[in-house]
């Protein structure tokens, strides 16, 4: 099986049933597979093939969906980008996946213009950007000339469909590589597990389609069982409730950041219908008692948690859907995954004994040209999380820490080392030191301690500005102190 097939029997089976829904915006099952074959049919004409990149850099959109898929059925590689991403950071990610071809629109589009002809693999820009007038192909033109015929070859199964820059340093990247067969058995497994059906209607609200939760434990899963994705733009709560409302959705996904703001809005009072809610799961970052407490009190439902990574192919966890599950606990492994703790001589531990959680099952091929860590994560066929936990005597699992040196803020992974990079070309700092400190609502944030170089003087202000210029704002630090000297080793190389 291939993702190609699996649309294609997908939308056999459910025709004109709504699969995506922004706004007004339909796209029923029939579409999604009609106009996912003029991408594919528009890549081939342009020379796309199988194992070429080709890089997606959009929001959440009906466009995406279609796209990735029209990707897939080239047998090219899909790699979704993060749109807050700044041209250095794109750059770095360009220059390891080499993409012949770049999906983007307008507002992501200009900043790269300048810098575009440095991007030597880039063959082709299409922008999907309404009523598009610049030098670049067409997304509207493709949709309005393309042949809808379907594509006949087929991607095997063994087959590379994405690669996913979430869980590394994006100055520093490792793509991970997840096979077509990866990405059709882990949606199967999480859907069987989260009891979903062609009946439920899913909301995609805060977790973009680039992230292996947003593309895999709710896209992809939702079109392995026919369910609807009804995509809810931007942070407003108050929209959230609306959209449930009036498509009647069953199923929310999200991180804990985004359960906390749900919380504290609830306290004002819920003004809108939620009774169609039956079904609330929460992945990306550890969730505390008292924000689980909290949700059932205003909305009178259990938030499941699920455990799950990038090389993971998503989650590999959840806890009992009826709310019976351990506090603390992320639940226990599902269906086709095996998990075992270890010491750090890689032997197996006893129960409630502390040590790296290491999985078997559907995990990725290994990080795209970088063999040597590939190497060191997969070994005899177990992936070494980096996580730190622990099993109790009935199978729970509990996370407890992580071996890498990143930390998670609103359900963002963030690499250390790529806040300390960019803050190193700055000219006035010698010395930094960055760290996670705990934040009550988006769980850690980012600290930076610096030291100038003699003579140099500078504010937070300027540190921050030049940091939003240079990486995405979610990694800028939160906190910046200046001090006079920093211990050995964290000198910038400059």
């Amino acid at each position: 099986m291939n993702l190609k097939l699996m649309l294609e029997e997908t939308a056999r089976q459910y025709g004109s049933k709504t699969a995506i829904i922004l706004g007004e915006q339909r796209l029923s099952y029939t579409e999604l597979d009609t106009t996912s074959n003029k991408v594919a049919n528009a890549l081939i004409k342009m020379g796309v093939g199988k194992g070429d990149r080709v890089a997606i850099l959009l929001p959440n959109s009906p466009e995406f969906v279609v796209i990735y898929f029209g990707v897939i059925k080239t047998g090219a590689i899909a790699v979704p980008l993060d749109v807050r991403y700044k041209v250095d950071e794109l750059s770095s990610l360009f220059d390891n996946s080499q993409p012949k071809v770049l999906v983007t629109k307008s507002p992501f589009l200009e900043p790269l213009v300048l810098a575009l002809p440095q991007f030597k693999s880039i063959e082709h820009v299409i922008d999907a950007s309404p009523r598009n007038d610049t030098q670049f192909l067409s997304y509207e033109e493709i949709m309005a000339t393309s042949s809808a015929q379907r594509i006949e070859a087929e991607p095997k199964p063994e087959d590379i469909a994405y690669i996913a820059y979430t869980s590394g340093p994006a100055f520093h990247p490792r793509g991970v590589m997840l096979s077509h067969e990866t990405l059709v058995t882990e949606p199967v497994i999480l859907g069987d597990e989260l009891q979903q059906t062609d009946k439920d209607v899913v909301i995609l609200f805060a977790l973009p389609l680039h992230h292996i939760f947003g593309l895999v434990g709710i896209l992809l899963t939702s079109i392995s069982k026919g369910s609807t994705v009804v995509i809810s733009p931007g942070l407003s709560i108050s929209n959230l409730w609306e959209t449930i409302e009036r498509e009647r959705a069953t199923i929310f996904m999200g991180v804990p950041y985004i359960y906390a703001l749900m919380v504290n809005m609830a306290e004002g009072g819920i003004n809108n219908d939620l009774s169609s809610f039956h079904l609330c799961t929460s992945a990306g970052a550890p969730m505390t008692i008292d924000i689980m407490e909290r949700f059932k009190q205003y909305y009178g439902l259990d938030i499941i948690e699920l455990w799950g990574q990038t090389e993971s192919t998503g989650q590999i966890t959840c806890q009992p859907l009826d709310g019976s599950g351990k506090l603390g606990s992320v639940g226990r492994v599902t269906l086709g995954w095996e998990l075992k703790v270890v010491d750090d001589n890689g032997n197996e531990l006893s129960p409630n004994q502390s040590g790296e959680l290491i999985i078997k099952g559907p995990i990725m091929k290994g990080y795209y040209k970088h063999p040597q860590a590939t190497a060191e994560t997969i070994k005899g066929g177990w992936l070494h999380t980096g996580d730190i936990g622990r099993v109790d005597e009935d199978g729970y699992v509990f996370i407890s820490g992580r071996k890498r040196k990143t930390i998670i803020t609103k359900g963002q992974n963030i690499y250390l080392s790529d806040v300390e990079s960019v803050l190193c070309a700055y000219p006035k700092i010698a010395e930094v030191a960055v760290i996670g400190i705990p934040d009550k609502l988006g769980g850690e944030i980012v600290r930076a301690v610096i030291t100038l170089k003699e003579g140099e003087v500078a504010t937070e202000q300027e540190v921050k500005q030049f940091c939003l210029e240079h990486m995405a704002n979610y990694k800028v630090p939160k906190q910046i102190i200046f001090i006079d000297s920093l211990p050995k080793g964290a000198k910038c190389s400059q």
